[in-house]
């Protein structure tokens, strides 16, 4: 690596600005898809939600395979001048945006069915099992890299959290605005213009991902990993990692409830409030919410108390109001955009902290196995982010397949009463029940609390020679 000859500038705020960056493109197409590709095929493209929701879950099983594989490639690849982890956001940042931008081809809602099927799920599988993987797993792996001290590492997954934020702050509030028009008195999604919106995110992710690589720098050289790969050993260092199965289970439950609100949403607003604008003004409130309340004190909190145990109480907090909302069940759009909000500041502070919690992780790994795995345990995590995605799809796809949602409901809402009542109750029991079990999950799986955190960063500067 370069800082070999030439020591780099030290740790501040290019690298916090960089990272967030990654992020923010990741999200240009990640954000896009959790929340309108299942709107899309169902009311643009006519595909039944239960079908759409499967065929999502499925691509999910190719990931068991592309992720870990991307995980070794990345932990077996060589440094070069520019580091390990930034070269990968380069190469891939083209297809990964263009991927993206083909799955919202509205010009093909004409087509056979068994086409548009075919199409969706080539895309999709396109996107998000190949090219986001071969991005994303570096990116997220190249946390510890940058820095090896615990704080710069929780400033990193703040700069992350805020990436995303803004991420869902453009998407979740723009997309709205402009995706959605008036047709027979009833608000519905336009197929020509999500495709036109899907070519802009996919230009504005790759700008936001070369803006990330030339910010940041890596300072923390992880050499090449050559041991001989051995399948089985791997397998058991994976499932006998009490810290990894835990934050696995939390990050499944976590995407299967946030996920599941963002993706419920669509139906929600529009459908069951008959107002596109209360979905834009969600996602602007929660955004705020995270920038003004979770980011700036997220890392002190999380300081003071641990990780770990910020995390449990705050999605605590955010399940149960789902909860409140679903008994109280308010008459207006911006009753439940106050309850939105309140419950994205629950999800917030342990967003803004889980990618540091991952750093941890794989501290905790080293000082028990003495191999630094960054790739290999990033794409085991990344993996479970995207089991929780599909979950939530396949949960959203066959709930509204249940309480008979199709696209005729979406176009005269008030003759489907039932419907619009299911839509309802589902838009709160999902992320209500996902938040609890997050909560659940950390205090009882997840070992590493804030002591242990501590010793296990005191252990590694002691090898490294650095105390």
């Amino acid at each position: 690596m370069a800082s070999k000859s030439t020591s780099p500038r030290p740790f501040g705020m290019r690298d916090k600005v960089g990272y967030m960056f990654g992020d923010f493109g990741n999200d240009f197409t990640f954000i896009l898809s959790s929340m309108f590709m299942m709107k899309f095929y169902t009311d643009v493209m006519g595909i039944a939600a239960g079908l759409v929701g499967m065929l999502m879950m499925l691509a999910r099983f190719v990931d068991a395979f592309t992720d870990v594989t991307m995980g070794q490639i990345v932990d077996r690849s060589k440094p070069t001048k520019d580091g390990k982890f930034r070269p990968w956001i380069k190469r891939m940042c083209g297809p990964v945006a263009i991927a993206s931008f083909l799955i919202y081809q509205s010009a093909f809602a004409n087509m056979a069915y068994g086409f548009k099927v075919f199409w969706m799920f080539f895309t999709y599988i396109l996107w998000g099992s190949i090219f986001y993987t071969s991005i994303n797993i570096p990116y997220g792996s190249m946390a510890s890299a940058i820095s090896s001290d615990p704080t710069d590492r929780a400033e990193l997954s703040t700069w992350r959290t805020i990436g995303a934020t803004l991420a869902s702050l453009v998407i979740g509030v723009g997309t709205p605005m402009f995706a959605y028009e008036v047709v027979n008195g009833a608000t519905v999604l336009s197929g020509t213009r999500m495709t036109v919106i899907a070519g802009v995110f996919a230009v504005l992710c790759i700008v936001c991902y070369l803006l990330c690589f030339n910010l940041v720098r890596e300072r923390i050289e992880v050499p090449q990993n050559t041991t001989k790969l051995n399948i089985g050993t791997m397998l058991k260092s994976i499932f006998t990692n009490r810290a990894l199965l835990g934050i696995i289970a939390a990050a499944i439950l976590l995407l299967l409830g946030q996920l599941g609100m963002t993706g419920m949403q669509p139906y929600v607003f529009p459908v069951y409030y008959g107002s596109a604008s209360a979905q834009s003004m969600a996602s602007l409130t929660g955004s705020i919410a995270v920038l003004v309340i979770c980011a700036p004190f997220a890392v002190k909190l999380s300081k003071k108390f641990g990780k770990k145990e910020l995390s449990v109480v705050s999605c605590l907090i955010g399940g149960i109001l789902w909860f409140v909302c679903m008994i109280l069940r308010p008459a207006s759009a911006m009753g439940y955009v106050v309850f939105t909000t309140l419950a994205m500041i629950g999800i917030g502070f342990f967003n803004t902290i889980i990618w540091a919690m991952i750093t941890d992780v794989i501290d905790d790994a080293e000082v028990k196995n003495n191999i630094r795995e960054d790739g290999t345990i990033y794409s085991v995590y990344s993996f479970a982010r995207k089991l929780g995605q599909a979950l939530s799809s396949g949960l959203i796809g066959a709930v509204l397949s249940a309480i008979g949602y199709t696209a005729e409901v979406a176009a005269n809402p008030a003759a489907y009463p039932d419907v619009l009542s299911g839509i309802f109750n589902w838009s709160c029991i999902i992320p209500g029940a996902g938040l609890i079990l997050v909560a659940l999950a950390l205090l009882f799986i997840y070992p590493l609390n804030k002591k242990q955190v501590e010793s296990n960063v005191a252990e590694l500067a002691r090898r490294r020679g650095e105390a």
